[in-house]
């Protein structure tokens, strides 16, 4: 029997971070050696760079920057890993889904709580620890997907932590793909996809979302920037025969793939709307 917890002690999962140094850089610094035993991540974005310690790490800096000519620091923070997260991690259950920061998870009692699918996430420092409104919704979307007919493909672009292509999995999906365009999404995925022991359904990528083939998928779930979204939905792949969730939009941008949608004869089968902001849609097309 799959034991997750279990498998989150293996792994040697540790407490959050205290405090996190970060120091933001005008370039991009592509593939690094550590700079440095407190090192956690890179995360890279238009032209920018955000390098991230568990201290401060300032001599390690400047040596990677006499390395990388062109980058240049633009500024440095210091914050707490709440401060960062916008929250503390914490375990929660939202509908069918237990979802528990491995450094809270109990080896000897790993299935607490009324929730039948568990799932152990750490978000590293990458957003997606479970709490933002489009999250919960795209949960509730795979239920109601799930509820319907079990997809044998999900394909969950722009992935982050990897929490959906997780749920997917736990639900039953035998192949998932999750494709993130940002390295660190990416490695922060694998190792979620570890923490779960679901390496034989979730396969997580780096790849452009907006470029990526999607036409024999059975479910496509984006959480994504509009901009992305909308070549998502105008490619000639979004009208092969599929279910979608869409998420990650705010209410304007929503009227948009709305009216693309139904111009390209998708039903729409639940929108959901929270604090009268974020929009997702759950269908199907073709």
């Amino acid at each position: 029997m799959n034991n997750p917890a279990g498998n989150a002690q293996r792994q040697g999962v540790q407490k959050p971070y205290e405090h996190l140094y970060i120091y933001y850089l005008e370039g991009v610094l592509g593939p690094i050696a550590r700079p440095g035993p407190d090192y956690l991540g890179t995360w890279e974005e238009e032209g920018h760079s955000f390098v991230f310690f568990s201290r401060a790490a300032d001599q390690s800096m400047a040596d990677l920057l006499r390395s990388h000519p062109r980058a240049s620091l633009i500024d440095q923070y210091e914050m707490s890993y709440a401060q960062w997260q916008g929250t503390q991690p914490a375990a929660m259950t939202l509908g069918s889904f237990q979802i528990t920061p491995p450094w809270l998870v109990s080896g000897s009692h790993p299935d607490q709580g009324p929730a039948p699918h568990k799932l152990i996430l750490d978000p590293g420092v990458v957003f997606g620890s479970g709490t933002h409104p489009t999250t919960r919704d795209c949960l509730e979307g795979l239920e109601a997907a799930f509820a319907e007919a079990v997809p044998g493909t999900v394909l969950d672009l722009g992935t982050g932590t990897g929490v959906l292509a997780l749920a997917a999995a736990r639900l039953g999906c035998p192949r998932v793909l999750a494709v993130d365009i940002n390295y660190l999404a990416v490695q922060t995925t694998l190792t979620n996809i570890r923490l779960n022991n679901l390496g034989r359904q979730v396969l997580a990528v780096q790849g452009s979302a907006g470029n990526w083939h999607h036409g024999n998928v059975e479910l496509l779930v984006a959480n994504i920037h509009y901009d992305i979204m909308e070549r998502i939905i105008s490619t000639t792949d979004f009208a092969a025969p599929k279910r979608f969730i869409l998420s990650g939009l705010m209410r304007s941008e929503a009227r948009e793939v709305q009216r693309v949608l139904l111009q390209r004869g998708a039903r729409i089968f639940r929108q959901w709307t929270q604090d009268d902001i974020w929009q997702t849609f759950y269908g199907k097309i073709g």
